[in-house]
């Protein structure tokens, strides 16, 4: 991942404005450690921080047309650009970037050629000709882009918060999906998929259809000109991941730099669920795997400088992007620039634990949809700024625009969680890969429980953090958060705690709206809390709060634990 800021529209243009500029360009230069660059046009300026993973020689940015009057800085990977580059024979490419190709797409088509690009990034383009500019982000909001406004009037974009937070009166998340035109004045949708509506889908299940399309999503994302590998948690979506990944890889493009074993990595507490699965998935696929460990003091001594890369006082999302945060520093350690995870499959197949609970497939459709709308606000964003701390990035298959459109295709009664037609969690996606023939995956990986990623490194993980926490925050504390805290006003002392963080790292009012808040179960949004009344009592976004499912499930409100349900497939 890279890291990219534009300012538009300055009043002042002076050296020190350049100075400034560059000064905050380099509070993103974790994300792209191996060049900057700032082009500056009058009262423009476009910075780029690189993470050279496509053309690590000649692909510096900011990229330009021909003739440099378009002028573009990018985050991200474009999968077709080759097909892209041969539909554009009249245009003469600078570099062999991936992303080079935005700039001739708008020279050819406009505005009108986001939809054209396959792949995840954030981006902003000048036209020098007429001297305006668009801004877009990708379809689910894989990288992230916030937006902002200066005193002068001028605009601002940037990777990560922090380089706005400091020069902008406001700032929001910028919309995934969307691009801003200084032209039209504001933001419009330009990603508009069928599912978007929440209108209930009829296409029947095809197994076949479903693996393939995945396998594709796969295949592209091994493009690479740097050493890479799989985050391999042994859960099923990571394992998948893994499993398609080792078995196309001798045929990519990349097994002649790198070779074609694959190297893996898992990260967990001693003895902890993750490791031990991961561990048999690596060891039935062959790959070259990477095991690590952390404590739980070594991660509570690490969440200040996660909060302030992650840029949220999310609970859940701290939770599970600390063990992130360590693991991929280990990982830049051997030389990995570039990893494929797992992200995604859990909102697209309603395979949190609470799903168990959806009432019908409406409702379970409808929160799926939620859930993907939402991901830029939680597992993109962690996936992506727990990596891009330590200059790695993430890329994430099962939010392939393709295969997201096929499984939200499908009707969602295929999704639903049916103990009595022996169906878990994601079932579809399990069946999709259960071939006796060449196997993927052992058939107990295949259909292991779901365990979030905060439970499965160790579920002491959790438990000491909220043990950190109650040391941290009084119950006086705790009682007044509604005076303190009055926006977004934490419930727990865990919460308390990250927040107070938070605030000491982001003091700004426009930083602390952009992140999410409401009440959740088992990373529920807050529309699902309502589907079980227990769990009004048990607000918590660990797995473990999924009452009466999770086969380690807390204890209710009354102490009583609660039993496993009669599920053998569970």
């Amino acid at each position: 991942m890279c890291g990219i800021l534009a300012v538009l529209g300055v009043v002042d243009n002076s050296h020190s404005k350049r100075a400034r500029i560059i000064e905050l360009s380099r509070r993103l230069k974790h994300r792209g450690p191996d060049w900057s660059g700032l082009h500056c046009y009058q009262d423009c300026y476009l910075a780029h921080q690189r993470l050279a993973i496509v053309d690590p020689t000649s692909g510096d940015q900011p990229l330009y047309n021909e003739d440099k009057t378009v002028i573009v800085t990018v985050n991200g990977e474009i999968y077709n650009h080759k097909k892209l580059k041969q539909e554009l024979t009249s245009h003469q490419f600078r570099t062999g970037s991936d992303c080079e190709v935005i700039a001739h797409l708008y020279e050819e088509h406009g505005e009108e050629f986001v939809d054209k690009l396959d792949g995840m990034f954030s981006f902003v383009l000048l036209d020098t000709k007429d001297k305006s500019f668009i801004a877009a982000r990708d379809a689910i909001g894989i990288t992230p882009l916030y937006l902002g406004w200066g005193h002068d009037g001028s605009i601002w974009f940037a990777s990560e918060m922090k380089a706005l937070v400091d020069d902008c009166e406001r700032l929001i998340s910028f919309p995934p999906g969307h691009i801003y035109s200084s032209k039209q004045g504001g933001l419009r949708r330009w990603y508009n998929p069928t599912w978007f509506s929440e209108q209930i889908p009829s296409t029947p299940y095809e197994p076949k259809i479903l693996r393939e399309t995945f396998e594709r999503a796969v295949i592209k994302r091994l493009m690479t000109d740097v050493p890479f590998g799989v985050l391999l948690s042994g859960g099923l979506d990571s394992s998948l991941v893994a499993a398609v990944a080792n078995r196309y890889l001798s045929q990519s493009d990349a097994a002649s730099q790198w070779g074609s074993q694959l190297h893996t990595f898992c990260i967990g507490l001693k003895g902890s669920p993750d490791l031990k699965a991961a561990k048999e998935v690596a060891d039935y696929l062959g790959t070259r795997h990477h095991e690590l460990h952390f404590t739980v003091q070594e991660g509570i001594d690490a969440l200040e400088e996660v909060i302030y890369h992650t840029e949220t006082y999310d609970v859940t999302t701290v939770r599970a992007s600390t063990p992130m945060f360590l693991m991929s520093r280990k990982i830049k350690s051997l030389g990995v620039k570039m990893v494929l995870s797992g992200e995604g499959s859990d909102e697209i197949f309603g395979g949190y634990l609470y799903f168990h609970k959806a009432p019908n497939k409406q409702e379970l459709h409808e929160e799926t949809c939620r859930k993907i709308k939402a991901l830029h606000l939680y597992d993109c964003l962690r996936a992506n700024k727990s990596t891009s701390a330590w200059g790695i990035e993430a890329r994430v298959p099962f939010l392939d625009k393709e295969f997201i459109s096929t499984a939200m295709a499908i009707d969602p009664e295929w999704k639903m969680i049916r103990p009595d037609l022996k169906r878990i969690e994601k079932w579809i996606v399990r069946n999709a890969f259960d071939d006796d023939e060449k196997p993927y995956l052992p058939k107990h990986i295949l259909y292991r429980q779901k365990e979030q990623f905060s439970d499965g490194v160790g579920y002491s993980w959790i438990d000491g953090l909220k043990d950190h926490a109650s040391a941290q925050v009084t119950d006086a504390m705790l009682k007044h958060a509604n005076f303190v805290y009055p926006e977004n006003t934490p419930t727990t002392k865990e919460g308390y705690h990250y927040r107070t963080i938070f605030e000491k790292l982001f003091p700004k009012s426009a930083a602390r709206s952009t992140v999410p808040g409401g009440p959740s179960v088992a990373c529920s949004t807050a529309k699902a809390v309502e589907w079980d009344a227990a769990w009004s009592n048990n607000l918590d976004p660990s797995g473990r709060a999924a009452l009466g499912v999770h086969s380690d499930a807390y204890k209710d409100a009354a102490g009583t634990e609660i039993a496993e349900p009669e599920n053998g497939s569970l």
